[in-house]
């Protein structure tokens, strides 16, 4: 995959404020999602189209992991930042403490490629949240890839 390398939203989360934030999430990030946040937080994929369920959605930004978004112009890409908006809509689970749906990449249109953690909390699938199907407690997602290295995979191909 090929990364718009300007577009890097800076300071790059440490393992220390990752770990921090799987703690808050309640999960256990796949190691090669690790790796590229890590890396690539923030970035303008230059690969950008992917197809789940012969439908092609076009990614405008990975997400980040941001110690301190008050110091941040780009904080509205902050993974937590997202979750304040819609995390209501990401579950239909009322009493869960953490996430289901982690949402990494903002999508054209407002939709979201999101980690799924609902049926494998150790290996999440990748697929797409739908903002204008979803409501509380009433999440629309489509499942598109097994786990993040399977995702990756597909926009090198």
């Amino acid at each position: 995959m090929k990364i718009d390398e300007t577009s890097v939203i800076l300071p790059l989360p440490t393992k220390e404020v990752i770990k921090k934030e799987e703690g808050y999430w309640r999960v256990s990030l796949p190691s090669e999602y690790k790796e590229f946040i890590s890396i690539n937080a923030g970035a303008v994929p230059i690969t950008n189209v992917v197809t789940i369920n012969s439908h092609e959605y076009v990614i405008e930004r990975f997400l980040c992991i941001l110690e301190d978004c008050k110091q941040n112009d780009l904080a509205m890409y902050d993974i937590d930042v997202v979750l304040s908006q819609i995390e209501e809509r990401l579950t239909d689970n009322e009493d869960l403490v953490g996430v289901e749906l982690l949402p990494i990449a903002s999508l054209l249109g407002g939709d979201f490629l999101c980690l799924d953690f609902k049926d494998n909390e150790d290996n999440p699938s990748v697929g797409v949240w739908k903002h204008d199907e979803s409501y509380e407690l009433e999440p629309v997602f489509f499942k598109g890839f097994s786990d993040f290295k399977e995702f990756l995979r597909s926009l090198t191909e």
